[in-house]
């Protein structure tokens, strides 16, 4: 199984995404999502979710928010296990990276970029505020199935 993390950076109205354009082998090709990627042998999900921003954005993270776990079963190939967080406190500049090209999205225009189907279901639970486990099923590129579970009760302030 693969551990990965994906983060939504916010300011003021918008969400900074990352369109994925760049690498002809990327799974993600022509996709925009937010920044994130594979964990690195001894990290814990924060630490992962820290040091993937800081590659892709050149951006600090300060207290990145866990909204959720993402299972993408048998996805490309492998089995996902995606920790999604927010972020609203980070410092730097952003830099140029070798996956996409990097841009604040206004949250309204958010939902109509090109973006995986599953993304369609739980950003809005995000925005919500609500903790949650799903898992989705893909078969390539299109989504058969999806469960969730919200967790009730779970603070994330």
């Amino acid at each position: 199984m693969i551990l990965a993390t994906l983060c939504y950076l916010q300011r003021a109205g918008q969400t900074l995404m990352i369109h994925r354009i760049k690498r002809a082998d990327d799974i993600h090709l022509g996709k925009w999502n937010g920044l994130g990627g594979k964990f690195e042998p001894g990290e814990s999900p924060e630490e992962c979710v820290i040091r993937e921003v800081r590659e892709e954005s050149g951006l600090e993270l300060w207290q990145p928010r866990l909204c959720g776990l993402l299972m993408f079963p048998g996805f490309k190939g492998n089995d996902w296990c995606v920790f999604v967080f927010t972020a609203g406190e980070f410092s730097g500049e952003l830099k140029e990276n070798e996956e996409g090209y990097l841009e604040w999205i206004p949250e309204a225009q958010l939902e109509s970029l090109s973006l995986w189907p599953s993304d369609h279901i739980f950003l809005p639970w995000i925005r919500e505020g609500k903790f949650f486990s799903a898992k989705f099923v893909y078969e390539g590129d299109e989504l058969k199935d999806h469960t969730v579970t919200f967790h009730p009760g779970v603070d994330r302030d």
